[in-house]
Formats: C-alpha cells, structure tokens, sequence
C-alpha cells in the first residue's frame, strides 16, 4: 500500500490560509525593515542589493533636512507674526507639534487607502507611498484644515495612482497633485497673507506683519526687486529659507543637502536639475532684458518651490522621462515653464507645480520622439553605409 505524503498546509496568513485574505497587508509590514524572500530566478535582470524599497527609503533620509528646518522655520514665522521670543527648541518643537499631523492625516489616509486597493487586487504592497507621504506636508501651508488635506490625499491616491496600477503605473506625481487639489478646491486656503504662518489661539500678530511669500511680492507688478528689499528679503536670507513659504520649500540650502544624496545614490537624475536650472535662468533671463521684471534671473532659483521641486518632484523616476535625451529636454521645459508662469500669471506666481504636472504628462511623448529619433538616425546609417 502506497504511503501518504503529508501536504504541508499554508500558514495563517499565506495565499489559501485562514486569513489568506490578509497576506498582502501582513507581507507589508514583514518586509518594511527586512530583506524580502523573493528574488529574481529567471530572465534578464540586473541583481543587486539595491530594490524599490530601498530606493524609498533613500529619498525620504534626504527630504530630512527639508522637514526639520521646515519645523523650526514654522515656530519662528509664528514667533515673528507674534512679537514672541521663543528659544530655538521652543521654535522647533512648536513647529513639529504643528507639522506632525500633517503626516498622520497624510500616511493614515494614503496609505489606508494603498493597503485596501492591494487587497482588493490581491497584490503586494508597494513602498512608493513612503516618499509620497513624506512629500505631501512639505509642499502644503502649516495651517491647512486636516480634513481638507485627507480629502486631496484620497484623490491624489485613486484617481492619480490606484486607478492606473498602483505605484510605477502613475503618469503624474501623487504629491503634486494632492497640492493642484488643495488649490484648486480650496484656492483661499493656499494662498494669500495669511495662510503661511499659524499662530496659537489668543496671540495677534505683530502690527504691519503678514505672512505672504517673496515670491508674491517680487511678481506683483514692478519693482518687485525692491519689494522684496523693503521686505528684508534679501538673496541670504531666501538661500538660508528664514521666510514665509509651504514647510518644507524654504531652505534652498536644506534641499541642496538632499539633491546631493540624491545624486550621489544615483536615486535621481542630475541631467533632470540641470536642465530644468538651465531652463529657469533663461526664461528669468529673457525676462530681464525684455523688462518684464527686474528681478534677477538667478533669484528665480531660490524663491517659492522652484529648487524643491527640481531636487525632489521633476525627478521622480515614475512619471519623469526614461531616455538621457529627453531627461535633458524634460527638466529645461519644466523650469522655462515655472519662470514662465510667474512672469505672465500674477493671479498665481509658483509655476513650479503645474510646470511638473504638465511634463509628466509629456515625459512619454518626449520619451517616444527621442527614441523614434535614435532609430531613423540608425537606419539613416545603415542605407548609407
């Protein structure tokens, strides 16, 4: 009589267990801080150490320094608003107290939202809302109503990423469109004097003090050159971020650290940076010699988003284009457009982020003209040879 071979059953939370239906979220967090036990066995794959995952992580460390000085420049916007003088630590921790449930509201929905979809399709969790999640209070006003920010967040999620696959299927950044949302629907609440700075209950701001970024000033007619000077916002202190802005989009010196890792990991494309730096400084040049403005084209480099959204967002692998030709051509539109916008559009002087939105939405079609391109020179080539 044949022998019976014991079948081994599939664990609690495995494919046909009794919580099977449970895998995706529990193969989530068992991978978070560990080594995941599948790898690549056939075909023509680069193997490293190197996965999504890691990847993530990289870029959230290097928004890091964005994020802290973004604390503090919240509690010392509110210190000046107020007349009050705080210590730094006061400053910071204030400022932490305030930006901290932007990233609950931010990583609770979004990734609420990214778990449930990977059940329903019965797949794997991705990482890629970790830096999307990271993004998102960076890139808002400090006083933004939480619940206005967790109805843009589950818009940006599905109709932005979800409905197109999930992360890598996307063709626009998650994080700029949960801000296009918030302006859009809620245009009051992002912009204006008043909606950079957040003083506590019972405090009034200092006479003559108001919240509005330098970019509003240097673009709000002529002379904005010497508006941002009667203003105390000299190029200083624009590098440095001591000034009123979205939290974590102040410090050019902050996201010059994070660009640096960025580059140096090879997370992010340098060509991308220079070319949307090239791309700013020659719009802002023309605009200077035409007398559009008279501010100077390099200042365009350090006011509102435009270095943030360089450094983090033009550069997002997913929705950036994918040929060295076009990543030249994509980042030098992104930062004509940015300059662009701010020089004609005094109704909306940041450019940066529908400059972003607009190229990812082009990345494929510059992508398909610059291959195209390569392969008529090719055959050029080759009848003539």
């Amino acid at each position: 009589m044949a022998e019976e071979k014991n079948t081994p059953q599939p664990g609690l939370f495995e494919k046909g267990g009794k919580f099977g239906w449970l895998h995706s979220t529990v193969d989530a967090f068992e991978t978070f801080l560990h080594v995941p036990a599948t790898v690549t066995r056939k075909g023509a794959h680069i193997r490293d150490a190197v996965d999504l995952k890691r990847v993530m992580i990289i870029v959230v460390l290097a928004l890091v320094p964005a994020a802290l000085f973004g604390m503090w420049n919240v509690g010392y916007q509110t210190s000046i608003a107020t007349g009050a003088e705080w210590s730094f630590m006061k400053m910071f921790f204030f400022g932490l107290l305030k930006v901290l449930p932007l990233y609950i509201v931010a990583y609770v929905v979004g990734l609420g939202i990214e778990f449930a979809s990977a059940q329903i399709r019965d797949e794997e969790v991705n990482e890629g809302y970790l830096v999307s999640g990271m993004l998102i209070p960076l890139i808002v006003p400090v006083d933004v109503p939480l619940w206005m920010l967790a109805i843009a967040v589950a818009f940006a999620v599905l109709f932005g990423k979800e409905v197109f696959g999930g992360t890598g299927m996307n063709i626009w950044n998650p994080a700029l469109l949960t801000r296009a949302f918030l302006f859009f629907s809620y245009p009051s609440k992002m912009s204006g004097s008043s909606v950079w700075i957040n003083v506590p209950g019972g405090e009034s701001t200092v006479d003559g003090f108001t919240g509005a970024t330098p970019l509003s000033y240097a673009f709000d007619g002529a002379n904005g050159l010497s508006k941002l000077a009667d203003k105390g916002f000299d190029l200083w202190s624009l590098i440095i971020g001591t000034v009123p802005g979205s939290v974590g989009e102040t410090s050019v010196i902050a996201v010059l650290l994070g660009a640096v890792v960025l580059v140096w990991t090879g997370v992010a494309s340098w060509k991308i940076m220079c070319s949307s730096i090239l791309g700013g400084l020659f719009v802002g040049w023309l605009g200077n010699i035409g007398g559009v403005t008279d501010v100077p084209a390099y200042y365009q480099l350090v006011l509102g988003g435009f270095a943030f959204g360089t450094v983090f967002m033009a550069t997002d692998p997913v929705t950036s284009s994918q040929t060295e030709t076009g990543k030249w051509i994509y980042g030098f539109l992104i930062g004509a457009l940015a300059v662009t916008v701010r020089l004609f559009n005094p109704g909306y002087p940041e450019g940066m982020m529908l400059a972003i939105l607009l190229m990812n939405t082009f990345a494929p079609l510059i992508d398909h003209y610059v291959v195209n391109g390569a392969i008529n020179r090719r055959n050029k080539r080759v009848r003539t040879a």
